[in-house]
């Protein structure tokens, strides 16, 4: 099949074999890449129309346990100014967008074992008391299927938990020994079993990555089923073991955005910060690719450059108010608009 063929089928069955994935990705022309976003959209405007999800990203916590190879806020980074906010500190982050009309908060931090699995809970009680019609999304990394139950239970929404690679092997390359490729996979399927909204997802462009990972990424993504997919280009930290690295690109990027919304044609899809990063119409591009949605930052002005997961991160030094107004008007330049919605999956009560 022509790459143009191959489109056409993705579009019409929603999944390609390993190899038609791997031709797609590798052979891909500009004609062919203008294909793909034209039917992105078409099939993203069937369930979303011109409407834009916001989330309101709060990033309470810096510090973290783990020592993934590609973070900037790994553990042995000791070059990072570590911060937590205060819970009263978070609520009012919360306060602040709400009136600025977001109705989905993203408590995201690293695995930070200073806040205990209770303290999370009181928070996340505190936020659906506060505000009722409102969806809490968790990004706190790994638990055990008790924690992520209890959670739920004290009324969490989302968990948003990048798989980052499919693939054992590229796993191992990208964190130390002490994490488990397996213990990854089994959080995202033990959220899935509990009922959370689950958010997947993978760096494209990762050291070592391949083209044969990524199609297996997306595979693994098509027997998941996960409400929301995460992709962003790789970009290297200075001061982790990749700063050398070659990293993601633009291309390359777009084009699984355009794949995965014929892949998963009601999926929550986001145009994410790192493509903003990248490229000064990086979101842009994103959302004209397929995506759906995207993460304003609501963190106090003063944390923002601390949350450094790779260099050069967009919009550390933007009020809330501002970075909500500079979304609205750059969405509104390619022609689709911000909604105030908690924004759901599809058939999602």
């Amino acid at each position: 099949m022509t790459v143009a063929e191959l489109i056409e089928t993705l579009q019409k069955n929603t999944v390609l074999t390993k190899d038609e994935y791997i031709a797609l990705i590798e052979n891909a022309q500009e004609a062919d890449r203008n294909l793909l976003f034209e039917k992105a959209r078409t099939v993203r405007e069937q369930y979303y129309q011109k409407d834009v999800y916001i989330r309101g990203l709060i990033e309470f916590t810096n510090y973290c346990k783990n020592n993934c190879y590609y973070c900037g806020i790994r553990c042995q980074n000791h070059a990072v100014e570590r911060y937590r906010l205060l819970p009263d500190e978070i609520l009012a982050c919360v306060e602040e967008g709400y009136e600025l009309g977001f109705r989905t908060f993203v408590l995201q931090g690293g695995e930070d074992l200073q806040y205990s699995v209770k303290d999370i809970g009181r928070l996340i009680c505190e936020i659906k008391k506060r505000h009722s019609d409102c969806a809490v999304t968790l990004s706190v990394g790994e638990r055990e299927h008790n924690v992520y139950q209890y959670w739920f239970d004290c009324g969490a929404d989302r968990y948003l938990l990048r798989h980052e690679t499919a693939t054992k092997e590229h796993y191992e390359k990208l964190h130390p020994d002490d994490l488990s490729f397996e213990h990854r996979i089994n959080c995202l399927y033990d959220l899935k079993e509990i009922g959370y909204q689950v958010g997947a997802g993978f760096m494209v462009g990762s050291p070592y990555q391949t083209t044969e990972y990524l199609a297996n990424d997306i595979l693994f993504l098509k027997k998941l089923q996960p409400h929301m997919i995460g992709i962003g280009p790789f970009i290297p930290q200075k001061d982790s073991p990749f700063a050398n690295m070659p990293g993601g690109t633009l291309e390359q990027t777009l084009l699984l955005l355009g794949i995965l919304r014929l892949s998963f044609p009601k999926v929550l899809l986001p145009a994410t910060t790192a493509l903003g990063t990248i490229h000064p119409q990086g979101r842009e591009q994103g959302i004209l690719a397929g995506a759906n949605v995207v993460m304003p930052n609501l963190s106090p002005v003063g944390v923002r450059e601390k949350y450094q997961l790779y260099d050069n991160k967009i919009c550390t030094g933007d009020e809330s108010a501002q970075c909500r107004q500079c979304l609205e008007n750059r969405m509104q330049s390619i022609g689709y608009h911000i909604v105030v919605s908690r924004g759901d999956y599809p058939g999602i009560k």
